[in-house]
C-alpha cells in the first residue's frame, strides 16, 4: 500500500501545478518565522514564477525557504544549511526539523558584517568570510536562537571590494580554501595574493597560495573519486559579447597557473598583458563556459535520488550576465566529468529564470545536495532558495 507523505503530498501539487490543470494544493507550507515568510505551496509556487522553470523530465522545483539575498551555502551532518549574503549584512541558518523538503525555520546568525558571502561548517564551527576577514561561529548548533560572538581569525586578506566578496570552503587536507580575486576587471596588482586561491590553516591561521592566476572564483568543489580540486572563473569584460568564455577549471595539484591577466580562456591572448606571452604555458580549462554567464556555486552530484547519469556530474549555477547586448545564463547547468580533469556535455539542467523576452525572474548563485539527495539552489535576486527533487 502507498501512503500520501507530506513530501508526497506537495511532489503532486507541483506537478498538478506544473502541468497547468486547475486545482488548489493549499496547507502544505508550515509556519516559518518573520525571516521566512511562510505561505502555502500554491502561492510561493506561484510568486516565484516556478511554472516558467524547465527541468528535465520527472523532476519538480518548489521553494524551500525564503532568504533574503540568498548566496552562498553550507550544510552542517545535522541538515542546517548556513546561508550568506553579498548586498546585505547577515548570516543565517535554515532549519528544516521534520526533513520534509520545506524549512522551518530561518534564524539570523551575524548582522552588520560587511559582505559576509562566504560561509563554511566544519566541527562543530561556523566560519563565515566577510570582504578582508574570517570569522568563526564556535558550537553554533548549540542554540542557533542565541548564538555565541563572532570569533576572529583573521583580518589579512586585501580589503578591495571590487571581487572582493568570497566563497570559501574546506578541502580534503583540513585546510579552508579562500579566493582573493582581481581588484578590477583585469590587472597585474604587485601583491601575489590577487588572483589566487589560498589555503588558510584556520588553527595557526598561516595563508598559503594554491593556484595562481584566477580571475573571480565564487564555486569549488573537490571530485569525489580522487579528492581533487575544480572551479569555477569569470573572465573578463569589455572585449565583446562572446569572448571570452567563462572557466571550469581542474587543479589537481598547488602551483599551477590557469593564465589570467595574460591568456584567456585557454587560447587567446589578452590584447594588452598577453603581449609577449604563449597561452601554452598556461593550464587551459577543463571546459570553456558560455561568456559572461557568471558562473558560480558548483558541486559534484553524489546522492541517490537523482538519476544514475547523474553521479559525479558538476552542477553550476550561472548568475547571468550583465554587460551582454543580448543576455545569457540565469539558469542551472551541468557538465560530465572523469577524476582526471576531462569535462564535456555542457547543458541545462534548470532554466527559465531568464524568459524569452528579456524580463529576469531570478539569478542562481550557489547549489548544495541535501542528505536526501535533492538539490538546493540559491537565488540572491529573489531572495529564495529553491529544492530540486526527483518525482
Amino acid at each position: 500500500m502507498h501512503f500520501l507523505t507530506k513530501r508526497n503530498i506537495i511532489l503532486l501539487c507541483l506537478f498538478i501545478l506544473a502541468a497547468g490543470i486547475n486545482t488548489s494544493c493549499t496547507s502544505a507550507t508550515k509556519g516559518q518565522d518573520q525571516e521566512a515568510s511562510g505561505g502555502n505551496v500554491d502561492a510561493l509556487f506561484k510568486k516565484y514564477n516556478l511554472d516558467k522553470i524547465n527541468l528535465p523530465s520527472g523532476f519538480a522545483i518548489a521553494v524551500y525557504a525564503e532568504v533574503p539575498n540568498a548566496r552562498s551555502m553550507s550544510l552542517s551532518p545535522a541538515g542546517v544549511v548556513y546561508v550568506g549574503n553579498r548586498s546585505e549584512d547577515k548570516v543565517y541558518a535554515v532549519v528544516d526539523n521534520d526533513k520534509d523538503g520545506i524549512a522551518d525555520k530561518v534564524h539570523v546568525l551575524a548582522k552588520d558584517m560587511d559582505t559576509p558571502n562566504g560561509v563554511a561548517y566544519k566541527d562543530g564551527d561556523l566560519y563565515i568570510a566577510t570582504i578582508n576577514s574570517i570569522f568563526k561561529i564556535k558550537n553554533v548548533e548549540a542554540d542557533l536562537t542565541n548564538p555565541p560572538a563572532l570569533e576572529l581569525i583573521t583580518d589579512k586578506f586585501p580589503s578591495d571590494k571590487h571581487h572582493g566578496w568570497k566563497y570559501i570552503a574546506f578541502g580534503p587536507d583540513g585546510k579552508l580554501y579562500v579566493p582573493v580575486g582581481d581588484p578590477s576587471n583585469i590587472s597585474l596588482p604587485k601583491n601575489e595574493i590577487y588572483s589566487t586561491i589560498t589555503t588558510l590553516d584556520v588553527n595557526s591561521k598561516e595563508v598559503g597560495i594554491y593556484a595562481r592566476g584566477i580571475r573571480n572564483t565564487v564555486g569549488f568543489a573537490w571530485h569525489p573519486t580522487n579528492q581533487k580540486m575544480w572551479f569555477t572563473d569569470n573572465g573578463r569584460d569589455q572585449l565583446g559579447d562572446d569572448i571570452p568564455g567563462d572557466e571550469l577549471n581542474y587543479a589537481p595539484v598547488a602551483g599551477m597557473h590557469f593564465g589570467h591577466p595574460f591568456c584567456l580562456q585557454g587560447n587567446t591572448l589578452d590584447p594588452k598583458f598577453g603581449i609577449g606571452k604563449d597561452c601554452k604555458d598556461y593550464v587551459a580549462p577543463a571546459v570553456v563556459l558560455d561568456p559572461h554567464v557568471a558562473a558560480l556555486g558548483m558541486l559534484f552530484y553524489t546522492g541517490n535520488m537523482f538519476d544514475s547519469t547523474y553521479k559525479n556530474m558538476a552542477f553550476i549555477a550561472e548568475h547571468g550576465s550583465w554587460n551582454r547586448s543580448k543576455a545569457i545564463g540565469y539558469r542551472v547547468m551541468t557538465v560530465k566529468t572523469t577524476p582526471e580533469g576531462k569535462a564535456s556535455d555542457y547543458k541545462p539542467f534548470a532554466d527559465g529564470w531568464l524568459q524569452p523576452d528579456g524580463k529576469v525572474l531570478g539569478r542562481p548563485v550557489d547549489v548544495l545536495q541535501m542528505p536526501d539527495g535533492a538539490l538546493l539552489v540559491s537565488d540572491d535576486y529573489r531572495g529564495v532558495i529553491y529544492r530540486i527533487s526527483k518525482l
